[in-house]
């Protein structure tokens, strides 16, 4: 793989058919494709990996332990040379998230998995192994693509099993565990896992498989999200009224109507669908574990910019936000790492896509340039220069 330029051809499918993926396979039934990336090399190793785990603005984990032993431990990072340099030879797992915003050109990989919406896409997480590593027998609630990169790795599945989590264990394990199918990936295999299918990896050899999880919220996660959104509109939000109030019957009762006038509060911003939809989008547009963006050192003029683009600079995304767009009912909006954006939908669709972007020249209409100026100097887009 190599980092986009503007004469890069267009990447072969890893799908034949993504319409019939998503038809037969998406949140519903595991799927390999042997040689999915054949000849695959990753571009990071595990060096690299370790190295980006001691930073102290990677998420971290080393996990030690066996099925044998049910001896689980997790560990933290920030890590140092001397942690990995006392690891045995058998038995541990390094996971790293995040690691295309923290090595941009793995972005690319994210391409082959473009006909699945941008918002659903999480992350690239990598997995470094000794012999033995794993991480035990368990089940996540979210799509995942588990990527070969180097070694092989034996991968177990069961659809049916008892959700009973081991006691006294630091990750959540499961206590009983069932393979109903099993494979051996090797470097280039890809194997697809909906939410709910419990799963059991083990390093044969040691090496690296690549996770791109997909983003699947909770309930908690978009109600807690959305007190936050109202509570930053600075007491725009409606409060609770009870027009109709008659005496109270019994001290200290919750009458029915009372119930009935907090739920309707309640649901009223989810009702208003200009409201909820300004909240989805700076919802969605924020990364779990986003940085905040930081704007250019020195100021960029629209003069500059232009005059950047006519020497060849190359426009692109801040790893560290997101771009989102849609059509609702206040008109089309872009936004960014959480902020709305007035913009009509052919700049916001060309804004959204990286590489439509990257093609942009000094011949850029004024409109578009000074929406393009806006996220730059926010902090949003950098301009690449040769």
């Amino acid at each position: 793989m190599t980092s986009f330029n503007k004469d890069q051809p267009e990447k072969k499918p890893v799908f034949s058919d993504p319409e019939e993926f998503l038809r037969d396979y998406w949140q519903k039934k595991p799927l390999l494709i042997r040689q999915a990336f054949p000849g695959f090399e990753p571009e990071l190793d595990a060096d690299d990996i370790a190295g980006l785990a001691c930073d102290e603005l990677a998420e971290s984990r080393l996990i030690t332990g066996s099925i044998e032993k049910c001896d689980w431990q997790v560990r933290y990072g920030p890590f140092s040379d001397d942690d990995f340099s006392s690891l045995p030879d058998r038995n541990w797992t390094l996971l790293v998230q995040d690691v295309e915003k923290h090595y941009p050109p793995l972005q690319n990989l994210l391409d082959y998995f473009a006909f699945i919406p941008s918002w659903r896409i999480d992350d690239l997480m990598v997995s470094v192994a000794g012999r033995g590593g794993s991480v035990g027998p368990h089940v996540d609630q979210y799509d995942v693509f588990l990527l070969q990169a180097s070694g092989r790795r034996r991968w177990q599945i069961a659809e049916a099993f008892e959700p009973g989590l081991l006691a006294g264990c630091e990750l959540e394990v499961l206590e009983h565990f069932r393979a109903e199918q099993e494979w051996t990936l090797e470097p280039g295999d890809l194997l697809y896992l909906p939410p709910g299918v419990a799963h059991f990896g083990v390093a044969l050899d040691p090496g690296a498989t690549w996770s791109i999880g997909m983003r699947a919220p909770g309930t908690v996660e978009l109600y807690q999200s959305l007190g936050d959104w109202l509570a930053e509109r600075d007491g725009a939000a409606p409060r609770y009224r009870d027009p109709g109030l008659v005496p109270a019957e019994s001290r200290g009762q919750i009458e029915a109507d009372a119930v009935r006038g907090f739920q309707q509060l309640a649901m009223e911003c989810i009702h208003n669908e200009a409201a909820f939809s300004d909240f989805l989008g700076a919802f969605l547009s924020r990364y779990r574990l986003a940085h905040d963006p930081a704007p250019p050192a020195e100021p960029v003029d629209s003069e500059y910019l232009r005059a950047a683009l006519r020497g060849g600079a190359t426009l692109r995304h801040n790893p560290w936000t997101r771009l989102l767009w849609m059509d609702a009912a206040g008109g089309t909006c872009l936004f960014a790492a959480g902020e709305r954006l007035a913009c009509d939908g052919a700049s916001a669709a060309l804004i959204c896509d990286p590489h439509r972007l990257a093609m942009l020249d000094e011949n850029t209409p004024a409109s578009l340039l000074e929406r393009v100026h806006e996220l730059v100097e926010q902090g949003h887009l950098y301009l690449e220069t040769l």
